[in-house]
């Protein structure tokens, strides 16, 4: 399985909002012991063995508007399917400190989504949601999305992403349909 973890680059990025599936990928390359440091599919690389099966790592560099180029790459050299491929990502439409875990689907305004599905061809891949909250009516959503967390936020969000990690292994060890009944709807 190739599990990708949408972000921006660079220190400017690190604790934003759009991130936290970056920051998802770093807890899963800890829990899993696979380093994520190789510079390779245009984005940081890292591939190890998890219970007796091939785990790929990818955190895109190519800014969040053009992820799928990333992806595609990767998914192309080891002939990976875009259903053995799970992309973690922020979310602005479910509720803050929940995470969802989707079969397949639209982009929705996700623009990082929509790269990807755009350069695989396909939205039929799986993907875990991390809630960021919601912005207000008045508030660019792009603003939004590239703002960091206020402090009280901090124990929600490191909960929500400790739980999108533990379902990205629960995917890994019991199956899509399994992780799904476990972690949505909690």
């Amino acid at each position: 399985m190739l599990i990708v973890g949408l972000g921006n680059p660079g220190k400017k990025y690190a604790f934003t909002r759009h991130n936290v599936g970056y920051l998802t990928l770093d807890l899963i390359a800890e829990a899993l012991n696979i380093e994520v440091k190789t510079i390779k599919f245009q984005g940081l690389y890292g591939e190890g063995n998890f219970r007796g099966q091939k785990v790929r790592l990818l955190k895109p560099e190519t800014y969040m508007n053009e992820s799928g180029r990333s992806v595609r790459a990767c998914a192309q050299y080891f002939k990976i399917p875009p259903e053995e491929i799970l992309v973690l990502t922020d979310d602005i439409d479910i509720p803050f400190g929940t995470i969802r875990i989707k079969r397949s689907g639209s982009a929705g305004t996700h623009n990082g989504l929509k790269s990807v599905i755009y350069q695989l061809q396909s939205d039929q891949f799986p993907r875990i949601k991390i809630s960021v909250g919601q912005k207000h009516p008045q508030q660019d959503l792009a603003s939004f999305v590239l703002s960091g967390f206020p402090k009280d936020d901090g124990p929600v969000i490191e909960e929500s992403l400790e739980r999108a990690r533990d379902a990205a292994i629960a995917i890994l060890t019991e199956g899509l349909d399994r992780a799904m009944n476990q972690f949505n709807g909690n």
